[in-house]
Parts: C-alpha cells; sequence; structure tokens
C-alpha cells in the first residue's frame, strides 16, 4: 500500500501575506504527489493560475481560510481554480477529496488560459489550458472517487459554474452553499452520485444533468445514471433563469455526406463522436468531408469540427435512476425540475431520423413549494416512468409535451405514479396534462384536496386508479 504523506501548505510557502502568481506556484508544489494537504492558518489567499490535484489527495481547508482568485501579473487570465490532472490527458484520476473549500471568484471566470505553453502534437490541452466544455471554477474530467464537503462560493460569474463534473464515476457534494449568476453543480457523463444538504441561490440551474449539452457547455456526452439530490434549497431570489434542475438528453447520427449540421450537433465517425463548433446563430452547414482526426479540432468544408470522445461511441444519451427527495423550492419559476431536448441557436438535441433516448425512471420524493410554480415537472423527451410522492403540489402540474413539428416521431408511453400527495388550489385546473406525440397512464393514490378544488387531468390519458374525483378536461 502507497503512504501518502501529510503536508502543511504554509511549509511551502502558500500564505495570506504573498501574491497569487507565488501562491499558486506554493499550493501546486505542495499538493504534487497527493497526500494530504492542510491549510489551517485563517486568512484570505490570492490564487491566481489553476492548481491540478493527483489521485489521493486531500486538501483541507480551515475554518477562516478563503480562497480568492486574482488575475495572473502576466496574462491577466485566471483559468480553473482546481482540477484532476487526468483532465489535460483524458486518464482516470482517483480518490480525490476537498473539504471546507470557500471559494471567492472576486471577478474572475474559469476560461482563461495561463499556461503560455504551445499546442501539444498529441493534440490534448496543455496543463492551464482551458478544456472544451469544462467551465467550473473547480473541475474534474476523467475521475472516480471524487468528494467535496463544505464548500463555498458566493459570487460565481457567468459564464462559469461553481462546481463541474463528467466522465466520472463516484461523486459526493455535501454540505455546500453556492449563490452567483450561472450554475452550482454542472454534471455530464458519469454515475453513481450523490448531492445532499446543500443550498443554492444562482440565476441560473442550481444543479444541471446535462448529459447532452452545448459544444461549450460539457466536455463529453453520455448518461448520467444512479443519483440521489436530498435535502436541496432553492432559495429565494428576485430574478431567474432556468430551473432548479435541468435534465438534457439527446441523440445523433453515424457522419454521412450530405448531411446538414449547425451549431453544437453531433456525429459518430469510426468510434469516435465529433462535435460541430461554429457561431450559436443557427446557420446550417453542409459536411462532405468526414472529420477523421484523433484530438483537438480541424476545419473541413468551412465546419469547424471538435473531436468529443473515442472512448465511448454511442447515439444518444440521457438520464436514469435519479431521485429527488426532501426538496425545498423557495423561487418563483416557471419549472422546477426540466427533462429536455432543445432546440435552438445554442443547442440541437435530436437530430432528424436519430433515435430519441428515453429517460428512465425519475423519482420526485417530498418536494415542498415556498413560492408559486406553474410546473413541478415538465418533460418533452419521452420518459418509461416517473414517481410524485409525499409532496405538496400548490396551483401547478406535471406536463408532458413534446418539441413539435410535422415529422415528430414518436415519444411512447410513460407510467405516472402520484402517491401520497397533496393538491392545493383556490382555481379549478390539471393536476397532470400529456399533449403532442404522445401518451401516459396514471395512478393516483392516498391522496389529500384542500380548499376548493376541483383537480383534473387533461390530453392523451388513460386513469388507471385514482382516490379522488379527476375531472378530464
Amino acid at each position: 500500500m502507497n503512504n501518502f504523506p501529510y503536508k502543511n501548505a504554509a511549509d511551502f510557502g502558500f500564505s495570506p501575506n504573498q501574491d497569487g502568481d507565488s501562491n499558486t506556484k506554493a499550493l501546486q508544489n505542495a499538493v504534487n504527489g497527493g497526500g494530504t494537504i492542510v491549510i489551517g492558518s485563517p486568512g484570505t489567499y490570492d490564487l491566481s493560475g489553476t492548481v491540478i490535484l493527483d489521485s489521493y489527495t486531500t486538501l483541507e481547508f480551515g475554518n477562516g481560510v478563503f480562497i480568492r482568485r486574482v488575475p495572473t501579473k502576466t496574462t491577466g487570465e485566471c483559468a480553473y481554480a482546481f482540477i484532476n490532472r487526468g483532465a489535460y490527458t483524458r486518464s482516470y484520476n482517483t480518490n480525490i477529496t476537498i473539504n471546507g473549500l470557500y471559494l471567492i471568484c472576486n471577478g474572475n471566470d474559469a476560461m482563461g488560459n495561463t499556461s503560455g505553453l504551445p499546442v501539444r502534437e498529441d493534440g490534448y490541452e496543455n496543463e492551464g489550458d482551458h478544456i472544451m466544455g469544462l467551465r467550473g471554477q473547480v473541475s474534474f474530467f476523467y475521475c472516480n472517487n471524487v468528494t467535496i464537503r463544505d464548500f463555498s462560493c458566493m459570487d460565481i460569474i457567468t459564464p462559469s459554474y461553481g462546481i463541474q463534473i463528467s466522465t466520472f464515476e463516484n461523486f459526493l457534494l455535501e454540505n455546500s452553499r453556492m449563490e452567483g449568476e450561472k450554475d452550482g453543480v454542472h454534471l455530464g457523463r458519469g454515475n453513481k452520485f450523490t448531492i445532499r444538504n446543500c443550498k443554492f441561490r444562482t440565476y441560473d440551474d442550481p444543479i444541471a444533468l446535462n448529459a447532452f449539452d452545448y459544444t461549450s457547455s460539457n466536455p463529453q456526452l453520455g448518461w448520467i445514471e444512479d443519483g440521489v439530490i436530498e435535502n436541496c434549497y432553492d432559495l429565494d431570489q428576485d430574478s431567474t433563469v432556468g430551473y432548479f434542475c435541468r435534465i438534457l438528453g439527446g441523440c445523433w447520427k453515424e457522419w454521412e455526406p450530405g448531411m446538414i449540421v449547425r451549431q453544437s450537433d453531433a456525429v459518430l465517425h469510426k468510434g469516435r463522436i465529433y462535435r460541430v463548433q461554429m457561431k450559436p446563430d443557427g446557420k446550417e452547414y453542409i459536411t462532405v468531408t468526414p472529420p477523421d482526426f484523433e484530438r483537438g479540432s480541424r476545419v473541413l468544408d468551412g465546419i469547424n469540427w471538435y473531436m468529443c470522445q473515442d472512448d465511448h461511441p454511442i447515439l444518444n444519451c440521457g438520464c436514469r435512476n435519479i431521485h429527488f427527495r426532501d426538496i425545498f423550492l423557495q423561487k418563483k419559476r416557471d419549472i422546477a425540475i426540466a427533462i429536455n431536448y432543445e432546440d435552438n441557436d445554442y443547442a440541437h438535441s435530436v437530430y432528424p431520423e436519430a433515435k430519441m433516448p428515453v429517460q428512465e425512471d425519475i423519482v420526485l420524493e417530498s418536494v415542498f413549494f415556498e413560492a408559486n410554480l406553474e410546473h413541478l415537472l415538465r418533460a418533452n423527451t419521452p420518459v418509461n416512468s416517473f414517481k410524485v410522492i409525499n409532496c405538496v403540489l400548490c396551483d401547478c402540474d406535471i406536463f408532458l409535451n413534446t418539441l413539435g413539428g410535422q415529422d415528430e416521431p414518436d415519444y411512447g408511453h410513460t407510467d405516472v405514479l402520484m402517491l401520497g400527495n397533496t393538491y392545493r388550489s383556490n382555481t379549478d385546473r390539471a393536476i397532470i396534462g400529456c399533449t403532442g406525440n404522445r401518451t401516459a397512464s396514471i395512478k393516483v393514490i392516498g391522496s389529500t384536496v384542500q380548499g376548493d378544488f376541483k383537480p383534473k387531468y387533461t390530453g392523451n390519458i388513460e386513469l388507471l386508479e385514482s382516490d379522488i374525483d379527476l375531472i378530464r378536461e
């Protein structure tokens, strides 16, 4: 068994009295090779560059320790605050823990390039470079067994996220608070995760489970599976966009000559997935020359292609086995949880004639509202089933719809169980609706109806069982 050392970062020169460049170098020297690294003396520590973490590393930040992002003396740019070393070579790191980090963005995003190094011949990113699609202040890519506890970041700025992780197995985030302009925690391809005991006040999505995403918003595509999100708060805020949780799926095809593509489209060719990286303006391009390179980007037929992944040749992605429980929604939103395809200038989730993925087994348990919501859940993707258990639905509903269009594919059937819920409203309204080329069946059991309220259901729904008088609208 390896003997990983215990280190005091102060012994390497990491100090509140040093500038950001000196502190970045000092902390990097402390974490090299892994071990347990302690930053215990209270104070504000400036950090101007990216600290790269090896496997078997634990960072322990003491009470009263603040890490403040600042520009470098040379380039004036900040990159990630922390990232795993394997992110740059697409090789896995394991067993990385960060405890007690209080990060101050200080107006600096995570999109900078502080390395000043030439492009590597193998096409991988240089250490310090921005990795396409990875933009968390704390980022992990190709990693197993990552734990973040007691993380605070109260000034997240766009376009960066607080925490981002992709291509992972086993991720735990707990006892954390994030506020600011962009996503709190942003997940990509991976499985086995828990997000718990967290408070969010973010202008955009507090939690994003984006199996499919914009090219600039996740480095790879793939299924997000087997996750629990529990005891989390969406704190009140005057203005907002997005959802408490955004769940994205998508599908694409094998490359063929003459295909019409646009920004963020994906194709599979010779076991590799390539994506279109152009301006988000809706412009369409005809691809004639196949993307057939191993690393980086190439411009072919006026299209900038980016090699997204070569170790996971799939044609669709989505989310399955996701359990929300003990969720407290204090912010007014149109939609709390959105299971989405997108069709806009930034992303084209469903390529024509591609096989749509079915999102699977979504559970909402003990979700409570402290603000008005139009939809507790809206899905415009196929979903095999979801359960709504022990929730209080106040003037809101479950809504299943589609992207629409003349050649709308078959969205299939959704089984819905609504168990032990309280329905509260002063107006007659539907508690579930289903439109477009899709159908649903529902069971409503163990219900409580409060107020002068006659609950309804609407659209392509078969009512299998109900203990309340549900009226078809």
